[in-house]
């Protein structure tokens, strides 16, 4: 409809309203006369009836007319007002496309605990609410299929994969190319092969020597684990779809469950219920005590010890790399040859001895011995061969009542910081298919 038309058919409108509310006074008129206690006479009673009939026609008039209109818009082709000056060599063919901005990794998720906060753990409110703030059809589904439970509100496989995908560049131990295994009722079976065949030359008449490779089992099995997340109460109360304050909240879910999954992965014992970490499943062989020098041929001497260990192994070494902590990473980047270059340049690039290496604060830096409180350790391992096997659901829950305990061990109330208390329930399991793929050196004082 262009601009000309529309004026018409507004003003027609306009119009038919305009005699419709004559009429009307017409009729008003004569109605309080009866009102007042009057009576109308035969020619006013016809007129009443003269004016009504008119009334109900023009409404019907306006009615269609309305319609007409609303159709006429919904149809309508765009104009161009001004006048097209352009040669007709020089116009394009196609306006390039506007791209829509697209979704944060993890958004859903980040959405529907917010979704939850508001609806105060209800999950059938809280897809109401998800539907009404343009959450998403998915984050909306995800909340009525669940029901809530002890352990919290089941996030469906669907979503919950991309906040598995965002702990890879966050988790040390994934990042450096451990593989990820869904566990199958909580657990999983990974044949290896523990002997070799015995192969051999042989001659005429002679017979081939036996062949009997041993095998064993690396047994994986779900153990749970609960990491605390505090969000400000502002971003969850954030009532629509906003890509910032869905990555806030995402990166917060994240970034606490990789920094206690690498806790477990790298150092824990496997007792009370935790997965065993690299420290504990690496052989007593392939665990070395750095030496007492920290000259640059000493540093060498060590960090070829463990890689030696794996090569003499016969490690596969598909994806090598190294981990260790903080100080030990600025000890090496800023340690300088006879020359004055820095010894391992490479290291800007996140290679040591041409090896990824990773940093993370989960190894600690006040182990003790004899003579010292302030050791740490530097592993060197194939992660290719190592495994995490893991539930593809996580649980959420919630409370705005809570205290934990901050990274300095201080009580902190969720409440007085007008924050709420975010659970997340992972499950899964580490281990590595050949221990001889892990080598540790203990006893580290470089830095200090």
């Amino acid at each position: 409809m262009t601009l000309s038309q529309t004026d018409a058919v507004q003003m027609d409108i306009n119009t038919l309203r305009a005699e419709r509310a004559r009429i009307n006074d017409a009729v008003q008129t004569l109605a309080n006369i009866e009102a007042e206690g009057g009576a109308l006479s035969d020619e006013q009673a016809q007129e009443f009836d003269t004016l009504q009939a008119e009334f109900n026609t023009l409404t019907e008039r306006i009615h269609r007319t309305e319609a007409a209109e609303r159709m006429a818009a919904a149809s309508a082709q765009p104009v161009d007002p001004t006048p097209d000056l352009t040669p007709s060599s020089a116009k394009p063919t196609a306006w390039p496309a506007q791209a829509k901005t697209s979704d944060v990794k993890g958004g859903p998720v980040a959405r529907m605990v917010r979704a939850l906060v508001a609806a105060q753990g209800n999950p059938q409110l809280a897809a109401k609410l998800a539907m009404e703030r343009g959450f998403g059809e998915d984050v909306a589904m995800a909340l009525t299929q669940t029901e809530p439970g002890a352990g919290g509100v089941l996030v469906p496989s669907n979503l919950s994969a991309e906040i598995i995908e965002l702990l890879r560049p966050k988790a040390v131990v994934r990042s450096l190319g451990t593989r990820s295994l869904p566990l199958s009722n909580g657990n999983l079976i990974i044949p290896r092969l523990r002997g070799g065949a015995i192969v051999g030359y042989i001659g005429f008449d002679t017979d081939a020597p036996a062949t009997q490779p041993q095998f064993d089992d690396l047994r994986l099995s779900s153990k749970k684990m609960a990491a605390l997340v505090p969000i400000s109460n502002d971003l969850l109360a954030y009532a629509g779809v906003q890509p910032s304050v869905d990555q806030v909240v995402a990166e917060d879910l994240t970034q606490a469950i990789a920094l206690r999954e690498d806790k477990a992965f790298i150092r824990d014992d496997g007792s009370a219920n935790t997965p065993k970490g690299l420290r504990h499943w690496c052989l007593p062989t392939h665990l070395f005590t750095a030496g007492a020098g920290q000259s640059l041929q000493d540093i060498e001497n060590d960090l070829n010890r463990l890689i030696l260990a794996l090569e003499n192994a016969n490690a596969n070494m598909t994806s090598p790399g190294w981990i260790c902590a903080p100080r030990t990473f600025r000890f090496l980047e800023g340690l300088r040859d006879g020359t004055g270059n820095k010894a391992y340049p490479e290291l800007a690039g996140g290679l040591l001895k041409g090896y990824a290496i990773r940093k993370t604060t989960q190894i600690p830096i006040d182990l003790a011995n004899d003579q010292y409180d302030d050791l740490s350790e530097l592993y060197f391992c194939d992660f290719g061969d190592c495994f995490i096997g893991e539930d593809e659901q996580l649980l959420i829950d919630y409370s705005k009542e809570a205290t934990y305990r901050d990274s300095g061990s201080h009580v902190v109330s969720a409440f007085q910081r007008d924050q709420t208390l975010v659970r997340v329930i992972a499950k899964h399991d580490f281990g590595p298919r050949h221990q001889e793929s892990i080598a540790v050196m203990s006893g580290l004082r470089w830095g200090v």
